[in-house]
């Protein structure tokens, strides 16, 4: 090793479908282990309220709980999530119940129309019944455009719902900032990445539209035009008719894991994610953890990297590696994204100075 041991903080987001950011973070810290044996190495996985949000708080946080809920095809599926007695704080994820890749046969027009989020009610029904004084729901993932109708179908509709959620304080964890309708909204936008063809578009669209009205109606405001309305297909909309406020995800999972503390410590900050582009600058883990790094260099390690020099210096990121790089093809860099990702940080490492 060259040079004096240094203190190491790992906290990697989820790397799309290939690996969770718990996963991510142990493979970045066995390559980086074998580069650098010398240094302090913390693990700290991040998550943004997508895929991983559960995975990442269960592992600094509370006890992990199991429910058996509808995915979103009907099916069940057993969706985990987490309950900190000390707070009465339940954290839950809308993917571990209606994601995309709960879909047997991945995305089509069918299921963009289909699937919904009456799991995600069912969760929430859950941590109540456990004593739930605080509902923590991370957005992001999901196979559904329903705008949270079957969401608030399974807690008994719109005016039983806002009943028994009264009194409890009900935090949309996303960063996505979209609205519920029109050309930014949740149809639009994220229709075709969950299977939607122009027409089927154009249907959903039409669906949160009337949905919204009747939002609109029991909230006593226009939900739809709210920032975050349109994460998780919608979900965003009914949980702020349903009394819910919207926080960064990244940021709860900085407060609820003491990252700060870990910032403050690091002198070399790893991190990474599936695709490092421009939107992961925009409100992105990457993006937070530069923001808070300080002194700190910061590294990413991402499945593809699409950013110049000058986009990352004015970021404030040190240096980004592209898994596919690494391994000589985006195939390769998928299929085996945990050995190719420890490799990556291995010779990342070995080569610091």
């Amino acid at each position: 090793m060259t040079g004096r041991a240094l203190r190491v903080l790992i906290a990697p987001d989820c790397y799309g479908d290939s690996l969770t950011a718990v996963q991510a973070a142990r493979a970045i810290a066995d390559g980086w282990r074998a580069g650098r044996a010398d240094d302090d190495v913390t693990l700290a996985p991040q998550s943004d309220g997508g895929p991983g949000f559960v995975d990442v708080l269960a592992s600094r946080l509370g006890e992990r709980r199991t429910a058996t809920v509808s995915g979103p095809l009907d099916a069940d599926v057993e969706a985990e999530w987490v309950y900190d007695a000390d707070s009465a704080t339940a954290y839950l994820e809308c993917a571990q119940a209606c994601g995309l890749a709960l879909l047997p046969d991945g995305p089509t027009v069918e299921t963009a129309l289909a699937a919904h989020s009456g799991g995600v009610g069912q969760l929430i029904d859950a941590a109540l019944e456990a004593g739930a004084r605080r509902i923590v729901i991370g957005l992001g993932g999901s196979a559904c455009t329903d705008g949270g109708r079957g969401l608030v179908d399974a807690l008994g509709g719109l005016a039983a719902a806002r009943e028994r959620l009264a009194g409890i304080e009900l935090i949309a964890a996303s960063d996505v900032e979209h609205p519920l309708l029109g050309p930014m909204g949740a149809a639009v936008v994220f229709g075709p990445q969950k299977g939607a063809d122009e027409a089927t578009v154009a249907a959903l669209e039409q669906r949160l539209t009337d949905w919204s009205a009747e939002l609109a109606d029991i909230a006593g405001r226009d939900i739809a035009a709210e920032s975050g309305a349109g994460a998780a297909g919608g979900l965003g909309a009914a949980l702020l008719a349903l009394g819910a406020r919207r926080e960064s995800g990244a940021a709860v999972i900085a407060e609820h894991t003491d990252l700060a503390s870990d910032l403050a410590d690091a002198e070399i900050i790893v991190t990474g994610e599936g695709r490092f582009d421009d939107q992961s600058l925009h409100g992105k883990v990457v993006s937070a953890l530069a923001a808070g790094a300080g002194a700190a260099r910061v590294v990413v390690l991402a499945g593809q990297v699409t950013l110049d020099e000058a986009a990352l210096h004015g970021a404030g990121i040190a240096a980004a590696h592209s898994i596919a790089d690494y391994a000589g093809s985006v195939q390769l860099a998928m299929d085996d994204a945990a050995n190719q990702l420890t490799g990556l940080a291995r010779r990342t490492a070995a080569g610091w100075r």
